[in-house]
């Protein structure tokens, strides 16, 4: 993004791109950004365009904005693609800070709420448990099973927490094998909370990126192929395959989207207006927007869940702790005889 509107600036004011690449190579002063400026002025100045230029860095600049540069090289329209790149990755950067701003607040009320239960039973538990246990057997029922609680987690909350951290390694290394992480894509897509999510966030993707690609000019059979290998999810890539592989065969979008069940009917009502009035290009950006709100509205709605889950498990703990320490404080109290 910054490479893009820096580079827009520089060709909206009369610059070609490879001046404008070359000039951004000398006066930036952010040293990977000039770098890669600098390494693309050396292609350009070898007799590389620009689109050409920027595929040799597939680690920064994806096959969609290659494309787009590729077509407005060919239609003279470098200034319009421009801006359109730029809006894209700035929506796409605004989605993403949505998505940390609204899971920062349940992530603060975890580390709240587990450090609260980890001061209880780490700290305050242990210095109360030999005046709780000098009644023995004596101990009310939630009494004794909040000391074998405490004595666990003091002599094998090391064990479990390694085990845990283990598990958690070896399930993260077996998800990033071929079978590991078709197995968790296949599984992302069938859960059913989770699934709305993945689903939406990928609609939301791939209408997007089509409607961009379609609005500058890329074919449609094209633009599909390179909208569909944006799709980080393996199952729902196959079937957003598939659904291309049908379009190429003559089939209406509308119709091979409809196969793979995702899309909600009233969508794919709006997507066969916009095939049968040439306007495809409008509906999908339209959709897109639509499927913004809805992906943020859902967040939200998520992260409250969350919220309050976790601050109800946490009030609830508490809560068990306060009533197991006073009953075995009347317990001790009903007995002394006077």
């Amino acid at each position: 993004l910054p490479f893009f509107t820096a580079l827009s600036e520089l060709t909206h004011s009369g610059l070609s791109a490879g001046e404008g690449v070359r000039l951004l190579g000398q006066r930036l002063k952010e040293h990977r950004l000039r770098s890669l400026c600098q390494a693309v002025w050396e292609r350009l100045s070898e007799g590389q365009t620009l689109s050409r230029a920027l595929a040799d860095f597939p680690q920064v600049f994806d096959r969609q904005a290659v494309s787009l540069l590729q077509a407005a090289e060919a239609t003279g329209s470098l200034n319009e693609v421009l801006e359109r790149l730029i809006q894209h990755y700035t929506e796409q950067k605004e989605m993403r800070q949505k998505l940390v701003a609204a899971l920062a607040y349940p992530v603060l009320v975890c580390l709240v709420a587990l450090g609260v239960i980890i001061f209880f039973i780490l700290f305050l538990i242990p210095r109360l448990q030999p005046l709780l246990t000098s009644l023995g057997s004596q101990l009310p029922l939630s009494t004794r099973l909040l000391v074998a609680l405490g004595n666990g987690l003091l002599h094998y909350g090391i064990f479990i927490l390694g085990g845990l951290v283990a598990g958690g390694i070896a399930f993260w290394r077996w998800a990033r094998t071929g079978p590991g992480r078709r197995a968790v894509d296949a599984w992302l897509v069938a859960t059913p909370f989770v699934r709305h999510f993945v689903i939406d966030a990928t609609l939301l993707n791939f209408s997007s990126i089509l409607a961009v690609l379609l609005e500058n000019g890329i074919p449609t059979s094209e633009a599909l192929r390179l909208t569909e290998r944006t799709v980080v999810n393996h199952t729902l890539q196959a079937g957003l395959h598939a659904a291309t592989d049908r379009v190429l065969e003559g089939e209406a979008l509308s119709l091979s989207l409809g196969r793979t069940g995702w899309f909600p009917d009233l969508i794919l009502d709006r997507l066969a207006v916009g095939e049968s009035t040439g306007r495809l290009a409008p509906c999908l950006r339209d959709i897109a927007r639509n499927y913004a709100s809805l992906y943020a509205r859902r967040l939200q709605g998520l992260t409250q869940i969350i919220s309050s889950a976790v601050l109800l498990f946490a009030f609830t703990f508490v809560g068990f702790i306060a009533v197991a320490i006073v009953m075995a404080v009347l317990q001790i109290s009903s007995s002394f005889k006077f």
